[in-house]
């Protein structure tokens, strides 16, 4: 990996659009700030100033703005300074690191949903990435329907993405299931479609198996 500890403490929380991946980032988050760990939350795409300019380019604006292939491209390129700036850093220093979304976002929509198939991305990704991957990786699944209904409830704008329709969401969902499927050592798949403190247990519980801690679940929203 491209720290130079050799620590990897990195933990991705990866899932379609509205399947509670910010308010599940933030109770893991705060389930290790209360053990007395050293942790950073951040995001993809986003998490560096730069990565964050990027962002905006991406999330905003209308679906068909970007091919494919530039969306990658730009993805990448805040990936690359995420990793550079943000990430590696904080993994080199000793500290967790929770990312809400990560490199299979791109496996999923972009590779899978969007076309360009997995072995493009994989090409890409080796290229900016090398060798890194992160330590876990938890994918919330949960039905496009309900996923997109809380999407439309929050109303937060960052809409882009899910304005490309219900088939391509769909495609999403099956693309993240079948990454999980195909990496069993080191992902593993949540039931999103539960109560919010259910899924809060069961990451908590699986992030305790994982790395042998005691985390206790943050039952209160953020």
């Amino acid at each position: 990996m491209n720290s130079k500890s050799g620590h990897n403490r990195m933990i991705v929380i990866d899932g379609v659009d509205g399947s509670g991946k910010g308010v599940q980032s933030r109770r893991l988050r705060q389930a290790f700030v209360n053990a007395g760990e050293n942790v950073i939350l951040t995001r993809e795409p986003g998490g560096s100033p730069a990565a964050e300019e990027i962002r905006q380019l991406l999330i905003n604006g209308d679906p068909d703005k970007w091919d494919d292939m530039t969306e990658l491209l730009l993805m990448y390129a805040s990936r690359r300074s995420h990793l550079r700036d943000t990430v590696w850093p904080a993994l080199d220093a000793g500290q967790w690191v929770i990312s809400d979304r990560y490199a299979d976002s791109s496996r999923a929509f972009q590779g899978i949903a969007g076309n360009l198939g997995l072995d493009t991305v994989e090409q890409i990704h080796r290229l900016v990435v090398a060798e890194f991957e992160p330590a876990l990786v938890l994918i919330l699944d949960t039905p496009v329907e309900i996923a997109l209904q809380r999407t439309r409830d929050r109303g937060a704008g960052e809409d882009r993405f899910e304005r490309k329709g219900d088939a391509y969401h769909d495609r999403v969902r099956s693309a993240f299931r079948q990454i999980a499927s195909d990496r069993p050592a080191n992902y593993r798949i949540i039931d999103a479609a539960q109560d919010m403190d259910s899924v809060c247990a069961d990451i908590t519980a699986t992030v305790n198996a994982y790395f042998a801690l005691q985390l206790q679940a943050q039952n209160s929203v953020f």
